[in-house]
């Protein structure tokens, strides 16, 4: 216990204040110590108390304008600091130095809003052009992370905005301009911009955490850190979820006893996954290539595959009556989905296999999309058929579920983890190296970013580590996920892949009357485009002359990082538009749609129906025991049960695909951080709201028909971030 007799004398200097410290503990380094804090404090409450009584704390009735400091919510964003500010007008006249400080009231604190009368002198505007604030280092907790300024004249009414979005360095003098909106070339502060900029590029710096993968950050920024558990915390929700469902009976569990054993367990969880009752349904398996979460490898087929070990009178067999492989070709009717990106990925253990295969399917009468060829591995051999609906039953299932384990694998790793969550990280770090958080093209992304790097981070420490969950449900496990990661990110191509329009066109889809039932498809194109308009006045609004964009060399430093080799130190993206040398708006603005089209609409198609495709082992296994089928011969429903996963693993599928399916944060538009203030800016969010809102009438409307709906690209289930 301390006890401290303090005598102030009101009329000497702080410096001087007598202390007198009865402390029980003998140390004298720590009675050194605790006397420095008691020192510390003494000065601040003195200086406190000082200006206290000064113009900031002028009565309301006295004051021209009032200061609204809103202090963030991140991790110990408050601080005990002493603040100032000083105001300007667009005159450039100057208010005096005003202390921000109420007494007796803990200002400053995190997330809260604090407010300050002041008045202003005669000379001074009505119109407030930007404010220069600081703070000192005094108090326990000096650190002050600071969302926004906004100053209201008490008179007119107005409101003038000062995003900050910052950590307030100690003794810095930070200026912030009404609005805090410019290209850097038209910056009247360009040494804060580019101190800032450096202190940036030194928190995030770029490195290969995969060997031969993505670029990402070193070490993850505290500004991206969560500032709280809720579901982040996979590990500790996953415990809690099995505790609550009553399903911890499977913790000690073998094989399953039959399939009527395994699909009672779902009554007792989660909820039943849709695969449930439709997973040896063949239209099931059609919809899972258009409406599930692995939506953008199915092809239309312009010829018959030499490669596949069937004629065409075989396949005949099984078409509709009276149709043949050349009229289906001819009708585009006919579709092929070839997994040849996953040759030779490694698995984690010698006694499982990953399949290779390649698929027919065929737009039936009913316009229903069903398979009609599977062949598992690629290449033509006497022990590799095609496997087709007239096999016997469980053969022709067991065929499907070996080509889904291979579906899954290339989902998980390249569909859902490279392309969206780990080729976002790579830009995300690039925009906060080398866009100022003044530069309208960071608050046009920034809502897009949130969170990304934090379960990034957390993901790669809990489910894609040694042992980890993936070692332990898939058969890949992350020695064959981060294989598959480096083939794959040398293959995507931000023009193509990134730019929905074109991919669709690359895989002959664009047309909407080919492969009616294409869901993703139709959802995802208005959204694309929704989303392209809404950019496309955005960046016409800031780079209204092309010079613009020449001078501004943010952005052309961003577009250098960006493409980049990542042996280099950059992202190493591929195909962005001109190599990252933008000359015109639409360079910037097909660029700048792939990226919040992929962070929002990309990773909510490929990441929500996790749940409803992964819990129910037979309907999208991850993993298979034994070896494939080799023959047609008859098998049975024991022969399924033996491949599928144990109790335990199978619980592990459960739980961490009921978390990545949930969604974390706001509907795409509804911005969690407001970062665009500028009104002509805020018009075309607005716009964009507006057109998001129609979307989402028009899908709730074809829904009405779909069976089953496709929910995943309604704009009010679709997140603005990859945030899980």
């Amino acid at each position: 216990m301390i006890l401290v007799n303090i005598n102030i004398d009101r009329d000497i200097k702080c410096n001087n204040i007598k202390l007198d410290i009865l402390c029980p503990i003998s140390y004298p380094i720590l009675r050194h110590s605790v006397s420095v804090y008691i020192l510390t404090w003494l000065r601040s409450f003195y200086f406190r108390l000082t200006f206290s009584m000064g113009d900031c704390v002028s009565s309301f009735e006295k004051a021209n304008f009032m200061i609204y400091v809103k202090t963030g919510d991140r991790l110990n964003s408050g601080t005990d600091a002493n603040v100032q500010i000083i105001l300007q007008d667009y005159s450039e006249n100057k208010t005096e130095e005003f202390v921000l400080d109420k007494f007796f009231r803990n200002d400053f604190e995190k997330g809260n809003i604090d407010a300050f009368p002041v008045k202003k002198p005669s000379h001074f505007g009505n119109e407030i052009a930007e404010i220069e604030f600081w703070r000192d280092n005094a108090g326990l907790a000096s650190d002050w992370y600071v969302d926004k300024i906004c100053i209201e004249n008490m008179k007119t009414n107005d409101t003038y905005v000062f995003p900050v979005f910052r950590w307030i360095k100690a003794d810095y003098h930070y200026i912030i301009r009404h609005l805090d909106t410019s290209l850097p070339q038209l910056d009247p502060h360009p040494e804060q911009r580019l101190m800032e900029l450096n202190d940036k590029r030194q928190s995030y710096q770029i490195t290969e955490k995969i060997k031969g993968g993505p670029a990402q950050v070193k070490e993850i920024p505290s500004d991206e850190q969560f500032s709280f558990d809720y579901k982040w915390n996979i590990a500790k929700r996953k415990i809690q979820m099995i505790a609550t469902s009553k399903l911890h009976m499977l913790l000690n569990g073998a094989n399953w006893e039959s399939l009527f054993d395994l699909t009672n367990v779902y009554s007792d969880a989660f909820g039943e996954p849709e695969g449930v009752k439709k997973w040896s349904n063949d239209i099931y398996f059609g919809s899972q290539r258009i409406s599930s979460m692995n939506h953008s490898l199915i092809e239309l087929c312009t010829a018959m595959p030499q490669k596949m070990n069937i004629t065409e009178d075989e396949l005949k067999q099984v078409l509709d009556k009276g149709w043949s492989i050349q009229q289906a070709i001819k009708a585009n009717r006919l579709f092929i989905i070839d997994l040849i990106d996953i040759k030779d990925i490694p698995v984690r253990s010698p006694e499982l296999i990953l399949t290779c295969p390649i698929a027919l399917f065929f737009l039936n009468e009913k316009k229903q999309l069903v398979p009609i060829a599977i062949q598992l591995f690629q290449e033509k051999r006497e022990d590799n058929p095609v496997f087709t609906p007239k096999d016997p039953p469980n053969t022709w299932l067991m065929a499907k579920m070996w080509y889904n384990l291979a579906d899954a694998s290339y989902h998980q790793s390249l569909t859902h983890l490279a392309f969206t969550h780990l080729l976002m990280e790579g830009v995300c770090v690039v925009t906060h190296r080398q866009l100022s958080q003044s530069h309208p093209i960071f608050k046009l992304l920034a809502p897009h970013f949130l969170y990304l790097i934090a379960i990034n981070t957390r993901g790669l420490d809990l489910l894609v580590a040694p042992n980890g969950w993936v070692d332990k449900t898939m058969a890949i496990g992350i020695k064959g996920m981060f294989s598959l990661i480096a083939r794959g990110i040398n293959i995507w191509r931000m023009d193509t892949h990134g730019t929905l329009p074109e991919d669709l066109k690359r895989r002959g889809l664009l047309n909407t009357n080919i492969l009616p039932g294409y869901h993703f498809r139709d959802d995802a194109l208005l959204l694309y485009q929704a989303i392209k308009n809404y950019v496309s006045k955005y960046v016409k609004l800031y780079y209204d002359k092309p010079e613009k964009i020449f001078d501004d060399w943010e952005i052309m430093s961003w577009g250098n990082e960006l493409t980049k080799a990542r042996e280099k130190g950059g992202c190493g993206i591929l195909g962005v538009p001109n190599n990252g040398k933008f000359a015109t708006v639409e360079d910037l603005t097909i660029t700048l749609t792939s990226i919040i089209y992929t962070c929002s609409v990309g990773h909510a198609s490929t990441n929500f129906p996790q749940y409803d495709e992964y819990a129910f082992p037979p309907n999208y296994p991850a993993c298979l025991k034994g070896t494939p089928p080799k023959d047609k011969s008859p098998l049975t429903e024991n022969d399924i049960l033996i491949a599928l996963p144990d109790k335990p693993t199978t619980l592990d599928i459960m739980t961490v695909t009921k978390i990545l399916s949930d969604r974390g944060t706001n509907s795409i538009g509804d911005f969690e951080v407001q970062y665009i203030f500028d009104p002509p800016a805020k018009n075309i969010v607005n716009e964009f709201r507006e057109e998001l809102k129609d979307i989402s009438k028009t899908i709730k409307e074809r829904n009405k028909i779909r069976d089953p709906p496709y929910i995943w690209l309604d704009p009010d289930f679709v997140p603005n971030s990859i945030s899980i």
